[in-house]
């Protein structure tokens, strides 16, 4: 009898592009050590801070230009030469796609684009890493990061559940599985999908069922590793 082919959902936080240098937000020496949330990740700050909060997000953008996909994201792309993959990501970097995978739901949005003021789906893409400040919209409204700030909804949390309740093996990179409504995630795999953690700290394990692993390493070291395993064992 054939072997049946699992889909395998890869969800994954800032530790995964930690690897490749990206500041994190939240770890002791992060990006919200040296810059307000309230400054510069809030609808309100668009408004009252337009020129701050334009400006963190073009660093952030330059930043990511000079970086590139680590081990981990190349071998999160390897695994849909074996497998149907989706990725889940908390991230608002391109370094997945830059690695070539090909289904990616963001759940935080993405550097790489704007959107309107005025309607949250209405997204364009942007080159290079500068925003102006009066750059808009077709719409007539002004451009902001297209960036799920505090405080907002998440368009596409929806989504990602139904990709979740898909899984046949999740996989989880890099996130404390502190950040809600992203960690729910969790609560949506089935009973008995077989759950693999990738990740060098000490992530709120709680809400994971059995069967499950944790894999103690940084990502661009343990998720080559389980990779392999997978196509070694599946394929």
């Amino acid at each position: 009898m054939d072997k049946k082919i699992p889909n395998i959902v890869v969800f994954t936080g800032a530790g995964v592009s930690a690897d490749s240098g990206i500041a994190t937000f939240r770890d002791s020496d992060g990006l919200w050590c040296n810059h307000s949330v309230e400054e510069v990740c809030t609808a309100e700050a668009m408004i009252y801070n337009r020129k701050g909060v334009i400006d963190f997000y073009n660093e952030r953008r330059k930043e990511l230009l000079e970086k590139k996909p680590n081990a981990a994201h190349i071998a999160i792309a390897a695994l849909e030469r074996h497998f149907p993959v989706q990725v889940i990501t908390q991230n608002v970097d391109d370094l997945h796609e830059r690695a070539g995978s090909t289904h990616i739901t963001h759940l935080h949005g993405e550097l790489t684009k704007l959107r309107s003021s005025r309607d949250e789906s209405a997204i364009v893409p942007m080159e290079g890493w500068k925003q102006e400040y009066d750059a808009r919209h077709p719409d007539g409204s002004l451009l902001r990061p297209f960036i799920v700030f505090f405080g907002e909804s998440v368009p596409n949390l929806s989504k990602a559940i139904e990709i979740t309740e898909t899984a046949d093996i999740f996989i989880v990179v890099g996130t404390s599985l502190k950040v809600y409504p992203a960690a729910s995630l969790l609560q949506y795999v089935r009973a008995g999908v077989p759950v693999y953690l990738v990740d060098p700290g000490t992530p709120d394990i709680a809400g994971v069922g059995e069967p499950f692993s944790f894999i103690k390493k940084r990502a661009a070291e343990g998720v080559p590793e389980l990779v392999n395993r997978l196509i070694k064992e599946l394929s």
